[in-house]
């Protein structure tokens, strides 16, 4: 490792004025460019020094508009200002079309870009000194946001501690203030900072710049690489990037250590809006440093682009991100818009009185209510369907394996708000684990084995634990990862691989040390209160990378509640949950519940005899099965036995739910268990209970349908348009386009017919549930008010006191989602597109990312793929858009009857067949093997990947699996 006078030493270079960078560097407009002398604070004579910045004031000026503040840019190591260029320019748009002006000064630090070559060593204060120097003489008024990135988000930290009067806000991106004693720095500093290679690879050669641009994802354009290039051309101009790498304050010894420490304990009394956005693919500050960030300025919104790395500015669109935070600030609506409701304020206050008083505000109960109440109950509480036979555990047994295990973790150490993620399949052991978690306010991180191992480790990276539960899959792919946490198993190991795992401790000794603690007199923690998070459940990633989804303690309750409401699930229910969220609910409700014995991650495995065991070992009363699960034990009802008939005919209601359902599937179905009612509820991972419909009402909902649909965003006095039965999609008109280029609704009614195959009716709200629909306009998105007008298309809203309290560490996802102008209340985007009926009945027409939007209009999927499923010869089928959209084609991809051996265009026949059911125009017909699913549900058919794959193949690329 370096020292002091090696770093001084690198530093040491041939002094430069101040430069203007040449002109045509990509995205760099000239005029931003300035060069400004600024005196050297605490220096001996008049030490003077050139700064190059660039500056949008000017050009503020010339619109004749007043900033309403600065956002003060500070790059790190080895970019300069042209990092900000994106910012400079959005900035600057945005002014000129009337929203709220920002000044932008963007710094090139001293020895770095084309600011002045010094000549000398500038450690970390001397650069904290040098921005404060350069703002005093700028005469910079505030109110001024900081930006910083790498080095620079110290420095803007910095100088953020230092000037209170003038701060108001805070934004970072990747960047570090604190390093942990005794923890390495990250690989590629250590390799950089080597004895022998720091010169050669900083200085000497632009290696360390070359590999800093080759971090960004996608690759830079060669343009763009040249901007980056432009300063450090020669040796003698990268100096600086050299000293900055010997800056690193790796030993408590370095000169830069007290001051590093000083602004990151400063941090910590910041309370001013403060913003992370952040790149998980980063090599060189990782999810730990964000941790840190987060645990000294707790009140920062956080949001990890997923799939960028450390060159954020580059990987994302931190600009718009960047402006509509301040855009909330300046207007208030981010403290309206995440009001909680009413409710929940009460519970907070009271919650200050005592748990018992806020779950009384609550109008429910805990979550281990009746673990409590049946301690004493040696009634079945659970049942794990093993291999061997099955395993009984009733409530006595679960309720005191949850104390100890809640006691053992406690004196470990876990505290209220640690993470604990689950690896450990549905079982006993997983149903105690999350009872105790919850039960001393840890926060359980629920990512099952359905997301895949990819996705699974994308959401335990993410979440970042404090510490890991799994049982050996789970703690071998922890330990391949790299997943974050201390280990704890549900079994034994042999000693080399315990500690080839990392294994501190195992269940057993958890129960064990806890009973101790119990019999020592020791008190498990105060009750967690309702508006304290107990969860992070993650999404099916069906859209996209799987999203954590942060509930409350109230909220989880509430979700218990609504199946109670809607089911009778409750005191003496026994249910068979072939999903394995539901089957954790069933201690919380009172239940006794089974999983029956299946593969968690191949829904498929279930089979019908399978569930007729769960049935029967728990006289189940309410059996949930997800639609995937539900075709394999349709195929395989005919190993059942009278024994097996026997135990099903005592269901009383079956719920399938998850992806859409057919209702001749629903119908075999509820033959297996013919004194169930049949439900499939309508729900998401945000959500868990929105809508229910039972098989009659399925049955209804489609003989019912023969009114038009209208699908414009504006009423127009309750007329609709003749139904046109050549087009029955549900369609948007196109749009016309405005003289500055934006895309406006054609000003008329438009309407066609909803068929029968028209979407999926999901039913009615449940009893706690309100639902709402925004319409689309011609580009289809969903600008419409919320509204309960029948027969209008839109993205669906909910709310519920079940719905999720907030994404996590995915600010602007979570702002997107939230709806509603109405304060106090909750509204919840679910990106789902439909419509409800003069019934009140809801219709799921598909996704709001799956829109199709072409010349003639908008068009929603599940409609023309319900009407090509009719054919004989087609088994599924996904109907995409190919091109730009406003002029996107539609193409039909199927799966056949027999399944097709390969990829291909569908015969003439074929082809003309689907094009007759949609009745609309079809650019292509493709035939694949099968559809891309999600691995959760293995229903959710992937139309946005199938739309990519379609566009290559229609554009002559190869037949490659999709």
């Amino acid at each position: 490792m370096t020292d002091t006078r090696t770093s001084r030493r690198l530093s040491r270079t041939v002094s430069a004025p101040a430069a203007l960078p040449p002109v045509g560097l990509a995205g760099l407009d000239p005029e931003w460019s300035q060069l400004v002398e600024v005196a050297e604070s605490n220096s001996t004579g008049e030490l003077r020094h050139g700064w190059h910045l660039l500056d949008n004031g000017p050009q503020l000026d010339a619109l004749g508009v007043i900033a309403v503040g600065t956002i003060l840019c500070v790059h790190g190591n080895p970019t300069w200002s042209y990092l900000w260029r994106s910012l400079l320019s959005s900035a600057t748009d945005a002014a000129a079309s009337g929203a709220p002006a920002w000044r932008v000064i963007a710094v090139d630090q001293l020895d770095m870009g084309f600011s002045e070559r010094t000549g000398g060593f500038r450690p970390l204060a001397r650069r904290v000194q040098d921005l404060g120097d350069l703002t005093d003489a700028l005469d910079l008024a505030g109110p001024v946001i900081t930006l910083g990135h790498d080095w620079g988000g110290v420095v803007s930290l910095g100088w953020a501690v230092d000037h209170p009067e003038l701060l108001a806000g805070v934004m970072l991106l990747n960047t570090a203030v604190h390093q942990c004693a005794g923890v390495p720095i990250p690989a590629p500093l250590r390799l950089a900072l080597g004895r022998g290679i720091l010169g050669p690879a900083t200085v000497a050669t632009p290696a360390f710049l070359a590999t800093t641009l080759a971090l960004a994802h996608p690759s830079l354009s060669n343009e763009v690489k040249r901007g980056y290039r432009a300063p450090y051309l020669t040796s003698a101009r990268r100096g600086g990037i050299g000293g900055f790498v010997a800056d690193i304050p790796v030993a408590l010894s370095h000169e830069s250590r007290p001051e590093l420490d000083r602004i990151a304990e400063g941090a910590r009394a910041l309370t001013v809006p403060t913003l992370l956005l952040w790149g998980p693919r980063d090599p060189i500050f990782s999810d730990r440093y964000l941790d840190d960030l987060v645990e000294r300025m707790p009140h920062a919104q956080v949001h990890r682009f997923e799939g960028a790395g450390h060159l954020l500015a580059e990987d994302a669109d931190y600009a718009a991100a960047a402006l509509l935070w301040l855009g909330d600030a300046v207007s208030g609506s981010e403290a309206a818009s995440s009001a909680a409701p009413l409710s929940l304020v009460e519970l907070a206050e009271t919650a200050r009185g005592g748990s018992q008083a806020a779950w009384e505000v609550a109008g429910t109960h805990p979550l281990w209510y009746y673990l409590d109440e049946l301690q004493c109950s040696d009634e079945i509480a659970l049942v794990d369907m093993q291999p061997a036979a099955p395993r009984t555990v009733s409530w006595r047994l679960l309720s005191r394996r949850v104390r100890q295990i809640a006691a053992g973790l406690v004196f470990i150490g876990v505290k209220p708000g640690d993470r604990v993620s689950l690896l450990v399949p549905p079982s006993a052991d997983l149903t105690a684990v999350l009872y105790a978690c919850v039960r001393i306010g840890a926060i359980v991180v629920v990512a099952d084995a359905g997301l895949g191992l990819p996705g699974l480790t994308r959401a335990v990276r993410g979440a970042r634990p404090d510490c890991v539960i799994g049982a050996a899959p789970g703690l071998m792919a922890a330990r391949a990862l790299g997943w974050p946490g201390r280990k704890i198993s549900t079994a034994r190991f042999p000693a080399p691989m315990a500690a080839l795992l990392s294994i501190e401790h195992t269940l057993a000794e958890l129960t064990r040390l806890g009973q101790a603690r119990l019999d020592a007199g020791d008190a498990l923690p105060t009750e967690p209160a309702p508006t304290d998070a107990a969860a992070v459940l993650f999404t099916s990633g069906s859209t996209g990378p799987a999203k954590g989804v942060v509930y409350t303690h109230g909220q989880l309750s509430a979700v218990s509640n609504a199946l109670f409401l809607q089911y009778g699930v409750g005191v003496g229910t026994g249910l068979v949950a072939g999903f394995a969220p539901f089957a954790l609910l069933g201690p919380a409700l009172g239940a006794r519940s089974v999983t029956p014995d299946m593969d968690v991650t191949a829904p498929k495995t279930l089979t019908a005899t399978a569930v007729a065991a769960a049935v029967a070992a728990i006289d189940a009363t309410v059996v949930f099965l997800s639609p995937a699960a539900l075709v394999n034990v349709v195929a395989t009802a005919g190993a059942l036995t009278p024994t097996d008939h026997a135990a099903l005919a005592g269901v009383q209601r079956f719920l399938s739910a998850g992806a859409p359902i057919s209702e001749s599937l629903l119908t075999q179905a509820a033959a297996l268990m013919p004194q169930a009612t049949a439900h499939t509820p309508y729900g998401m991972t945000e959500g868990l209970l929105m809508a229910d419909i039972t098989l009659e009402g399925i049955r209804a909902a489609a003989a019912s349908v023969s009114m038009p649909c209208r699908t414009d965003a504006a009423a127009h006095d309750g007329e609709l348009a003749p139904s046109a039965a050549s087009k029955p999609e549900t369609v948007v008109p196109a749009s016309s386009t405005s003289g500055d280029g934006e895309t406006a609704p054609i000003a008329m009614p438009t309407a066609t017919t909803v068929n029968p195959a028209g979407g999926v009716c999901v039913g009615a709200s449940t009893q706690t549930t309100r639902i709402r629909i925004s319409a689309l306009d011609a580009s289809g998105a969903s600008v419409g008010e919320l509204s309960e007008q029948p027969d209008v298309t839109g993205e669906i809203v909910v709310s519920a006191p079940h719905v999720k309290d907030h994404y996590d560490r995915l600010w602007l996802t979570e702002r997107a989602s939230r709806r509603g102008a109405v304060p106090g209340e909750r509204w919840h985007r679910t990106g789902d597109v439909g419509h409800l009926d003069s019934a009140g009945r809801l219709w799921v027409e598909g996704r709001m990312p799956h829109v199709i939007v072409t010349a003639d209009g908008v068009v929603t999927p599940v409609g023309p793929e319900q009407r090509i499923e009719t054919l004989p010869d087609v088994a599924r089928a996904a109907f995409i858009g190919v091109g730009p959209v406003g002029t996107q084609q539609q193409v039909a991809v199927i799966e056949t009857v027999p399944p097709a051996s390969r990829m291909h265009r569908a015969s003439v026949s074929l082809a003309a067949a689907v094009r007759s059911a949609v009745g609309s125009p079809v650019a292509a017909v493709l035939v694949v093997p099968g559809l891309p699913t999600d691995i959760r549900h293995n229903s959710k058919i992937d139309r946005s990947r199938l739309s990519r794959w379609a566009t290559g193949i229609l554009s002559g690329g190869r037949w490659v699996k999709p």
